[in-house]
């Protein structure tokens, strides 16, 4: 049976409709890479040997299929923006100002090749919380878009910022990325397309521990061109793609990473919270103590009391006692006026 997305999704909401609470949280995929030791390939990158030519751009455009760009790869004009890998482009070469090493003075830029990182552990595979992202035995990370349903974590999670999303196609986006050349179903083993296509052979393909042997010895045999770091050593717990360089990382937008993958401490608080269903425990705590209190606030709450009679204003004072003094001179001027007619009335009667 074949599960589409949108299968995916209408399962999904009836398995939630029907769950009794209890969260599941399916161990990731990564892994340190320790397992694949004998298996895992790479690239390594020779920042003081790129010259910038753009063969590789034109040779991953060509191998994945991709968009052509408005200007040909032989515009070189294009490497003076700061680019970063998207839908449509894979990997891109940027220009920094400065020689790329100190032996090199006589050139006045470095040209520095990105695109995924293939993490031994990598950040996106822990994030994926449908298992659309996975790591080949080789070691290469690759998508499955039959699985994926767009919540785009694995962007939110690489430390390279490498995922693109296709936000232009509204009905079957997909996240794109480096393939490391694996095929659909990254069965296959990976053949980098832009490593072939270097004629300076700045990319070099193979063995990751062959990669990094080869790496020691030119740092051993050129110490004034090299620095002693090779990049993606340990990076993030480790990196398919590692660099070789002769100035500053920093200075050449290689992030200062630390050397710890985020996934063995963000894995092991979710397994941590999940295992004993801590999530939903507290959940229905908390609604039964809110719950309890508003009952018993209801129960015990107190008759509302009367309102308190409203204290006369002066105004309202003086008027009340301005109406009384007329009264009492009203009801003085009647009891005289009806005196005054009996007196009358008596002297009339007398003879």
């Amino acid at each position: 049976m074949i599960i589409n997305r949108r299968l995916f999704l209408n399962l999904t909401a009836g398995a939630s409709a029907a769950a009794t609470g209890v969260a599941v949280v399916p161990e990731a995929k990564a892994q340190s890479g320790r397992g694949r030791r004998e298996t895992q390939v790479g690239c390594l990158i020779d920042t003081t040997a790129c010259i910038g030519c753009r063969k590789c751009e034109e040779a991953c455009n060509n191998a994945n299929r991709l968009p052509r760009p408005d200007k040909p790869f032989t515009d070189k004009t294009a490497l003076r923006k700061r680019r970063r890998p998207d839908q449509d482009r894979f990997t891109v070469i940027n220009s920094y100002a400065g020689s790329p090493s100190p032996d090199k003075t006589s050139r006045p830029e470095t040209f520095v090749k990105f695109q995924c990182m293939h993490c031994l552990d990598p950040s996106c595979v822990s994030a994926c919380i449908v298992g659309a992202l996975t790591v080949t035995k080789h070691g290469a990370v690759v998508y499955d878009k039959g699985k994926c349903i767009g919540c785009r974590y694995c962007m939110v999670a690489c430390p390279f910022q490498i995922p693109a999303y296709e936000y232009d196609n509204p009905l079957t986006p997909r996240v794109r990325k480096c393939t490391f050349c694996t095929g659909s179903k990254g069965a296959e083993s990976p053949r980098p397309a832009c490593a072939g296509a270097c004629p300076t052979e700045a990319i070099v393909f193979g063995k990751r521990s062959r990669l990094l042997a080869l790496a020691r010895s030119k740092q051993k045999r050129r110490p004034d061109r090299y620095r002693s770091q090779i990049y993606g050593e340990k990076e993030v717990g480790g990196t398919s793609w590692m660099y070789l360089v002769g100035r500053d990382p920093k200075e050449i937008d290689l992030l200062k990473l630390p050397s710890k993958a985020p996934p063995r401490l963000t894995e092991s608080i979710q397994h941590t919270i999940f295992r004993y269903g801590a999530i939903p425990l507290l959940l229905y705590s908390t609604l039964a103590g809110v719950m309890w209190f508003n009952k018993r606030k209801k129960n015990g709450a107190e008759p509302p009391a009367e309102p308190a009679p409203e204290k006369p204003t002066e105004e309202a004072t003086g008027n009340k006692a301005e109406a009384e003094t007329k009264t009492e001179t009203k009801t003085e001027a009647k009891a005289g006026t009806k005196t005054k007619t009996e007196t009358e009335t008596g002297d009339e009667e007398s003879p």
